[in-house]
């Protein structure tokens, strides 16, 4: 889900980016055109009433002469209606301003240097400039034939004026526009990723075990024809999973069947074995031999069929918890001192009490207990318990060879060895059956190789509360009484 939520922001980024950019090259397309065509319109007409005015009106009402004079001309009323100021250069030194806020007029002159050079080649030229703190367009021209010079100036407040109100119009609607693409942008994501989220629902729930689970499908195109792909596959899967559940299922009833059915057979040899082995040194030689063997392979033949019934109960969901307050220290030295005296203890000094079932954790301790034995000898066998946060844990670890770190993570699992090569009496299912009496105490097994040689095995165990101190001695006494023994019984 948190995907598509990523895809949904990144669709709706993208949309908002696509309308900002448009409104923004549409915005400045039409800023620059607007810009172009006032400043333009305004420059048109500023010539054209430059040449008329140079041409037509201030020649028909000049009167008099030198820079004085013009202060009192006709025309000058002419040019105050139109809303225009002059500039009057009669190459003396002393030019003439119609209007003091244009500042002195030598001064402005002076900062008309280009447009002046234009005028003075009998050219009718402009030139746009800030004058008195106010954008403004000067025209320049020649009286003809010989002067004196005239400078128009016009001001382009105006425009300035009305271009900063469409920046500000344009800046706003693209903030509105961006702000509409968002909330477009976010329900068309939704939109288009409601499928995407519905299927995202139903692989979480196919996941969860439930194989029901379909998308709905609610359109033609192309969501519609994968939401219908997916439902397929769905089905395919729910098919597929029933029929191996079926078969697992058959499987299990055909092992259980098979060991039940073994039992009674079993138990007869193992009575008939039990003659044999006790007559053994009255046999001569080879059938002394053959005897031991017999023997042996009864002996075998029975942990097979007691290991399997065993799995049968776990897989037929026979098996229940009935916990109870076990000291571990006193279990785990008692158990390692019956079932490999050998081995090296590293206990707690006082006691550790836990709330589970003594009777799988003496199954657990003994089935890796005898693996460290069959792979590593009685020598060098280390057992460990160990408290932690919220947990404890019971390693058993050797010196053994030690587990190909390709094959570390199928141990645990039935009839699987490690070494197929090795015969020995062992069958494959002893870490099986510890791994499941571990899940159902609420714990686990985990496996390592030692970095100095051999293989860890840890057991743990979760702790939910502490239990009264004063069960540690009942608990002690109990495990002095418990029987030195696996969960397998001999053969008698």
């Amino acid at each position: 889900m948190a995907s598509v939520r990523g895809v949904r922001g990144r669709l709706t980024i993208t949309l908002v980016a696509l309308v900002v950019l448009t409104a923004a090259v549409l915005g400045i397309g039409s800023y620059v055109f607007v810009d172009s065509s006032l400043h333009q319109r305004l420059l048109d007409q500023a010539r054209t009433e430059a040449g008329f005015d140079l041409s037509v009106l201030i020649p028909s009402r000049v009167e008099g002469n030198g820079a004085g004079a013009y202060e009192s001309q006709p025309f000058v009323q002419t040019f105050e209606n139109r809303g225009v100021s002059f500039i009057v250069d009669p190459g003396n030194g002393k030019p003439f301003s119609s209007s003091l806020q244009l500042g002195p007029p030598q001064a402005v002159l002076q900062s008309l240097a280009p447009l002046r050079a234009v005028v003075a080649r009998g050219e009718l030229g402009y030139e746009w400039t800030t004058l008195g703190g106010k954008p403004n367009l000067v025209v320049g021209g020649r009286l003809p034939p010989a002067g004196p010079d005239f400078y128009f100036v016009h001001d382009a407040s105006d425009i300035d004026a009305a271009l900063a109100q469409l920046r500000l119009a344009l800046g706003v609607g693209t903030v509105l526009l961006a702000l509409l693409a968002l909330v477009a942008g976010r329900l068309a994501a939704r939109g288009v990723l409601a499928p995407v989220e519905a299927a995202g629902r139903a692989a979480e729930r196919i996941e969860r075990g439930d194989l029901s689970a379909r998308v709905p499908v609610t359109s033609r195109d192309e969501f519609g024809a994968w939401a219908e792909r997916f439902n397929r596959m769905a089905a395919a899967l729910d098919e597929t999973i029933g029929r191996l559940r079926e078969s697992q299922a058959q499987n299990r009833r055909f092992v259980a069947d098979v060991s039940h059915e073994l039992r009674t057979p079993l138990s007869a040899l193992v009575a008939e074995a039990s003659i044999i082995r006790d007559h053994l040194d009255g046999l001569p030689p080879q059938a002394r031999r053959a005897g031991e063997l017999l023997a042996g392979d009864v002996a075998r033949l029975r942990t097979l069929v007691d290991e399997l019934m065993e799995l049968s109960r776990f897989d037929a969901s026979a098996e229940q918890v009935d916990a109870e307050p076990v000291d571990l220290v006193g279990l785990v030295r008692t158990i390692a001192t019956a079932r490999l005296p050998e081995a090296h203890l590293a206990l707690p000094a006082g006691a550790l009490v836990v709330a589970t079932e003594r009777r799988r954790l003496e199954r657990i301790l003994g089935n890796l207990l005898d693996n460290a034995r069959e792979h590593a000898g009685s020598a060098g066998v280390e057992v460990e318990l160990l408290q932690g946060s919220g947990e404890v844990v019971i390693a058993v670890a050797d010196r053994g060879p030690g587990v190909p770190a390709d094959r570390l993570p199928r141990i645990f699992e039935r009839f699987y060895k490690a070494d197929p090569s090795r015969r020995s009496g062992s069958s494959g299912l002893g870490l099986a059956i510890a791994a499941e009496h571990a899940t159902l105490l609420g714990g686990r097994l985990t496996a390592a190789n030692r970095p100095e040689g051999g293989l860890r095995i840890e057991l743990h165990l979760p702790v939910t509360g502490s239990l009264p101190s004063g069960d540690v001695a009942a608990n002690r006494e109990r495990d002095s009484r418990a029987p030195q023994s696996s969960a397998q019984e001999p053969i008698p």
